[in-house]
Order: structure tokens, then C-alpha cells, then sequence
């Protein structure tokens, strides 16, 4: 079956007004547009855009509850989140015109132990200090939409965050009446060492994100000394993500913070995949992100909602690493596939034109499929459906082989291997 599906964005603080409405070709809300959720998430709920072909249900997480064999396949005996069936993914149109919260996400492992000690204890499931929502875990990836997709992501290595500390502690010990102890502090700890630094990076981590007033008179002293050692063209980019969060969040150690992590810009085309473990903050940009279908989210900063420093340092990678981007597959002409580490989802874009007019692809399990640009018919086994720029549908599994022709973009979000 192909089901009609969709959905009225989300209106974060952070979103932009008019982004995934000028993506989409629909009309802007007229306040911030920040997520499109596409999928069966309790949190927002696909609409079924026609229930009557579906036995009645109005969302797509009802009719999964109601018909799990039929929407979700042979999966639908296996893949059970406790004892009820559910979609292993959640697809996202994301459109951030402000810096989003630091954050990262646990293991599987780490969300199960984690939000079973939560109930024992008898945490409320709304509870603003709860880390734990489910038992799973999120790992995401981005695709960059706009022409540029700018985000925090990983921690540095040693040598570049104590470059960038060292520039901005010379330009505040020139500055009358200043004393670069507070640099001093963080320098001390960011030694590299046989584990690459990745202690020195959890101690300053750690003490940043306790706050207190050391740490805001350094977050203060580092916002004041940004703009000169910009100016004279040193750590541009690093800097200028400093006087972006100063302007966001006044006063966050987030602030700091930022200097211990990568800064990424994407552009059009190109994908961030984010492990558990990994801090990131998107920045600014449009793009479509595709994550396992849990809400555990442990925030590090960049926020007014709770921070749990000592759970965060529990879940944290540390290790600098490189930038996890994440390269396509490309089995023919107009597809591209990329396939994370996880059998929770994988996501394909079709981008067809004249000269590469069709593209076919098995599905796995079920599917969500939506339209950024033009028309495309989508051809299964069982039913075919036209897709235009704006639509999207649900595919179950039963289509098979798929087949896309016509002239656009279509965004596939499905499943790996879960075998």
C-alpha cells in the first residue's frame, strides 16, 4: 500500500519561518517552522491523510498499533519496542535558523539500563529532569538541504583546542587588568597523551559544563577577547560559532564549550552521521535528518532544560575523532544510498531528470517517502502512486521492488538490515 500521509511542523523556538515551506511549496505557518516529523512517534504522529483506506486509523502510530502485520510486515513480529510493535525510524525535514542545544545520545545498552533504573526509581514519564523516554537508542544522520549546514560535532583533537585557548589567554593577558589564570586552567588539563587527550578534553568538559563563577567570568573573557583574534585572523571559524552562541545564549558555558568541538559546514549534498556518544549542535541550515524513533536526548549545554552532567559524561565519546561524514552509495545512475552502522534505518535520495529518468529499489520493510522537488510516479508490486513536491507517503513493505520514474527528488527513509 501507498498511505497519504502528513503532518504540521513543529515550532521549536530555533526553527525558521519560512524554510521548510519554501522547500515544500507549502504556505509558511507564520511563526517557527523547526520540524517536519514523518513517521509513527508518539511525539507528533504522522496524519493519515485518508483513514478510511486504512481501517479508520488517523495516525499512522494507530494504525501501526491496530494492523501491525499489515503496516509493518513480517518486522512487526520481531521488532517491538516492550510489547508493542513500532517503526524503527523517524524521518525529519529540519530547519534551524538559530544554534539548537549541545547534545548527544546513549547506546542501546545504555538507554535500556538507563530508563528501566528511571522507572524503578519512579520518575515521572513527563518529567523535565528525566533523561531516559524509552529504551532505545538515536542515532541520526543529516543531509544538507541548503547550501550550506553549519554544526558542532565531536570533540577536536588536543593540539587545535589548545591553539585556540592560547591565542584568545595572549590577547586577554594583553588587555588592561587581566589575568589568563582561567585559560591557564583549561591549558593544564588539554595535555595529549597515549588516550590522544581524550581526559584532558572529559576534565575541561566536565568543569565547563558545572558552571559556577569561574567558569562564567571565562565565558565572559573569551566572548571579549573573540572578536580581536578574528580580526587578526586567527581561528575565524572556531570564533565566529563563538559570537553566534554569545548572541543565541549569553552567558551558556556552551560558549566555551564550542571551542572543544568540530566545526562543520556541510554543503548541499552532503551527510552528517552522529553516533551514540557524539556531542553535536546544529547551527543553522535545512536539511533532512533520519534517526532511530526515540526521544533520549542528553543535552550538554546551549539550553535552558535540564543538563545532567554526570549521565552526559557517562554516555560522552571523548576521543577526538574525524568528522563522521557520511559517504554514499551509488548503485546507478540518480540514486545515491546512505547506510549507517545501525539496521534501525538507511536513507536513499532519488534525484531523476532526462537523462537518468528511473531508478528502482527492493524494499527491506516498510518505508517513508517524501517529495523536495518536481513529480515522480512510484511503482510497486502491489499499487503505484504520483509523489509531487511537498507529498509524502507511507510504503509497506508488501511493494517490493520499487520503481521511480519522472523528473524530481524523493527522499526514501526505510530500514537496514535487521536480520
Amino acid at each position: 500500500m501507498f498511505v497519504g500521509i502528513t503532518n504540521t511542523p513543529r515550532d521549536y523556538a530555533w526553527g525558521s519561518g519560512t524554510a521548510i515551506a519554501e522547500l515544500l511549496g507549502t504556505e509558511p505557518g507564520g511563526g517557527p517552522e523547526a520540524e517536519l516529523w514523518l513517521g509513527a512517534h508518539a511525539g507528533s504522529p504522522s496524519r493519515i491523510l485518508d483513514p478510511s483506506a486504512v481501517g479508520g486509523a488517523a495516525t499512522l502510530a494507530d494504525w501501526i498499533a491496530a494492523d501491525p502485520a499489515t503496516a509493518l510486515g513480517p518486522l512487526s513480529a520481531g521488532l517491538r519496542d516492550g510489547d508493542e510493535p513500532y517503526l524503527p525510524f523517524l524521518l525529519k525535514i529540519l530547519a534551524a535558523a538559530s544554534p539548537l542545544s549541545l547534545q548527544a545520545h546513549p547506546t542501546i545498552e545504555r538507554a535500556r539500563h538507563g530508563y528501566a533504573r528511571e522507572n524503578e526509581d519512579g520518575v515521572p514519564g513527563d518529567a523535565a529532569h528525566r533523561n531516559y523516554k524509552d529504551a532505545l537508542h538515536k542515532p541520526e544522520l543529516i543531509y544538507a538541504l541548503s547550501d550550506r549546514f553549519d554544526a558542532l560535532c565531536g570533540f577536536r583533537d588536543v593540539e587545535g583546542v589548545r591553539a585556540v585557548f592560547g591565542a584568545l589567554a595572549d590577547r586577554d593577558d594583553a588587555a588592561e587588568g587581566a589575568r589568563r589564570d582561567l585559560f591557564d586552567r583549561v591549558l593544564a588539563v588539554l595535555v595529549p597523551g597515549d588516550d590522544d587527550g581524550a581526559a584532558g578534553l572529559r576534565s575541561a568538559f566536565e568543569w565547563l559544563s558545572a558552571g559556577g563563577d569561574e567558569v562564567s567570568a571565562l565565558v565572559e573573557r573569551v566572548v571579549a577577547a573573540a572578536d580581536a583574534v578574528a580580526a587578526a585572523g586567527r581561528h575565524e571559524r572556531e570564533l565566529a560559532v563563538v559570537a553566534r552562541l554569545a548572541e543565541a545564549y549569553p552567558g551558556d558555558p556552551g560558549i566555551v564549550t564550542s571551542l572543544l568541538l568540530n566545526t562543520v559546514t556541510l554543503r548541499r549534498g552532503e551527510v552528517l552521521y552522529l553516533p551514540a556518544g557524539n556531542i553535536h549542535a546544529y547551527l543553522e541550515g535545512l536539511g533532512v535528518e533520519l534517526m532511530a524513533a526515540s526521544d533520549n536526548v542528553l543535552r550538554g549545554g546551549l539550553t535552558p532544560k535540564h543538563v545532567d552532567v554526570d549521565e552526559l559524561l557517562e554516555v560522552l565519546e571523548f576521543t577526538p575523532l574525524p568528522v563522521p561524514r557520511l559517504a554514499p552509495e551509488t548503485p546507478a545512475p540518480g540514486l545515491e544510498v546512505f547506510r549507517p552502522d545501525v539496521p534501525d534505518f538507511l536513507l536513499v535520495r532519488a534525484a531523476l531528470d532526462r537523462a537518468a529518468s528511473t531508478a528502482s529499489w527492493s524494499l527491506a520493510g516498510p518505508a517513508i517517502a517524501v517529495c523536495t522537488a518536481g513529480r515522480i510516479t512510484l511503482t510497486g508490486e502491489r499499487s503505484a502512486a504520483v509523489i509531487a513536491r511537498g507529498q509524502s507517503f507511507y510504503l509497506t513493505p508488501d511493494e517490493g521492488a520499487l520503481t521511480l520514474a519522472g523528473e524530481g527528488e524523493v527522499f526514501l527513509a526505510t530500514v537496514g538490515d535487521l536480520a
